[in-house]
């Protein structure tokens, strides 16, 4: 798939999701197939007012090429300063997330918010486009209420503002993650637009990224199905695994010591963990263990040592 001139080597890729896809399990994932990686949720406001914590999320892999960072922000203005700051002058690809449901972003007008304000939408991805000086994808999702469906219109102005490609949640911000996504509204899509299009949403197995692709999108983004299973991306590249879940596990949590201390990986990686585990004998117990762990090598013999 091509992103302005960028040009993935596979079309299965690894979603942003806030506290989960830090610079350790995007490195992990890239590592297992994933054509494209991005920063978690990256505030722009946070990064105009020079947060050190906000900055924190821009840390890059070597592996991460092209490199995209996701903004998320409803003022153009900001957009305009941070961009033109050179704080993000590593990445190759701005994404705007416009699909964001969590309460703490859509009640500051940001994330799914702005599928409510296709105006504000159209000058925040134009503000983008003109100072990113690099090509500018957008994550939104179908609509806002519980029965809106904005996904045509919204994805027409993503084009004509200049968006290089898009990709589609189709879930409303009222229906959050419960239910099942249509596939048809991702088909729709595609085929009213000429730009790339990503199709996004309960992807968890290699069969669920076949029924995904038979929609026509260009590439199929996978969020929580990733989270404790990463070969995902390889399986659903063609390739053959002959490893098993624990050591994966144990690579993922190598890496983290490359990036992190042992207090982040303590809190960090017990959500990981938790996905590693699962099928595993005594799996249940295991993450009642590792729950209740107190250290890395506390969830590392747990993971690692027992027998």
């Amino acid at each position: 798939m091509k992103i302005g001139k960028f040009e993935t080597k596979t079309d299965v890729f690894l979603a942003p999701m806030a506290g989960v896809t830090d610079v350790a399990f995007r490195e992990l994932c890239r590592q297992y197939g994933a054509g494209l990686t991005t920063t978690e949720m990256v505030s722009v406001k946070g990064l105009y007012y020079n947060s050190k914590n906000t900055k924190k999320l821009l840390q890059l892999s070597p592996l991460e090429s092209p490199s995209i960072v996701q903004l998320f922000g409803h003022e153009p203005k900001v957009f305009e300063e941070v961009l033109n700051s050179g704080v993000l002058d590593n990445f190759d690809i701005i994404d705007i997330n416009m699909g964001c449901p969590a309460p703490k972003i859509v009640k500051n007008g940001d994330g799914s918010a702005l599928l409510k304000n296709i105006e504000l939408a159209r000058q925040i991805i134009e503000t983008c486009v003109k100072f990113g000086n690099r090509p500018v994808t957008v994550k939104f999702r179908k609509g806002f209420g519980e029965n809106d469906d904005v996904l045509i219109p919204f994805a027409k102005m993503c084009e004509e503002a200049g968006a290089s490609a898009i990709t589609i949640h189709p879930r409303t911000t009222f229906q959050g993650y419960s239910g099942k996504i249509d596939l048809e509204d991702i088909a729709k899509v595609k085929r009213a637009v000429n730009i790339p299009v990503v199709g996004n949403g309960d992807v968890r197995t290699y069969e669920d990224f076949l029924e995904m692709k038979k929609t026509g999108c260009d590439g199929v983004l996978i969020g929580r199905g990733a989270v404790g299973y990463p070969e995902i991306f390889s399986i659903c590249a063609g390739d053959i695994l002959k490893k098993n879940s624990i050591e994966i596990a144990k690579e993922h949590i190598d890496i983290m010591k490359k990036y992190f201390d042992k207090d982040y990986i303590q809190k960090n990686f017990k959500r990981h963990a938790f996905g590693y585990v699962d099928g595993e004998c005594g799996a249940v117990e295991k993450r009642k263990k590792i729950a209740l762990a107190k250290s890395v090598e506390e969830i590392e013999q747990i993971l690692f040592d027992e027998k």
